[in-house]
């Protein structure tokens, strides 16, 4: 579904990404893991069309999508949501949802949004209440659930868990498998390693702007190397 192949990118004189090599697959739950600064956030955005590569390619869907537009992108089903929930914070819940739903009819619209309540009830009991008024946990719900409504095929969520306790933590990564089971292939950049790589089908490590390890995920959570030098275990 998602392919980069030899991907360099970076900001002014800064090169972030080496070349980077990584694929998702359809119906999986990807991890792109790393110390900060390796290049995680900066992929992410490479893939979405916020930075522009500067060498090889995205291909998405079977299109290369490299010098597309983010628009466009959004409008293929390649949706991103990220870090710091970036909400509308004097809307309601339900305004901040439909801001997510620019590229649907009605009808769309409505069964985006019913499925948004039914894997976030909160929402649905909060839906006419501003967003800057909600807690943390439920903030980043809502931003989750706003990338939803652009009915993505391949959602990436930057670090869904960042500033939350720990049983919030559980939540959204117990939401983000539920997401993946209703057929949505997900990418995700995630600080809580751990729990991350046990949700996930495959991950791959970054390192200096490239791919230090990859594999499945159990077995990258069980691998020694990877344990003691992005788990701190």
């Amino acid at each position: 579904m998602l392919t980069l192949t030899d991907l360099t990118a970076g900001y002014g004189a800064l090169q972030i990404l080496q070349g980077m090599t990584m694929q998702v697959d359809k119906g999986e739950i990807v991890a792109l893991l790393g110390a900060n600064g390796a290049g995680k956030t900066t992929t992410l955005r490479v893939i979405s069309g916020l930075v522009p590569a500067r060498g090889g390619s995205v291909t998405f869907d079977g299109q290369d999508v490299t010098n597309m537009r983010s628009d466009k992108r959004v409008a293929m089903g390649l949706v991103q949501v990220a870090e710091g929930r970036e909400l509308f914070g004097t809307l309601t819940v339900e305004e901040n949802l439909a801001m997510g739903a620019w590229t649907a009819n009605k009808n769309e619209r409505r069964e985006a949004l019913d499925q948004v309540y039914e894997l976030f009830p909160i929402l649905a009991e909060r839906k006419s209440q501003n967003a800057e008024t909600m807690s943390g946990g439920q903030q980043q719900m809502l931003a989750i659930g706003r990338g939803l409504m652009a009915r993505p095929k391949l959602l990436m969520l930057d670090e869904p868990s960042i500033g939350l306790a720990p049983k919030l933590v559980s939540q959204v990564l117990e939401a983000v498998g539920k997401i993946r089971d209703s057929g949505v292939t997900v990418l995700i950049v995630e600080q809580n390693a751990a729990a991350t790589l046990a949700i996930s089908d495959r991950a791959y490590v970054i390192e200096n702007g490239e791919i230090a390890f990859e594999g499945k995920g159990v077995h990258l959570l069980d691998d020694e190397r990877v344990r003691q030098a992005y788990l701190g275990m």
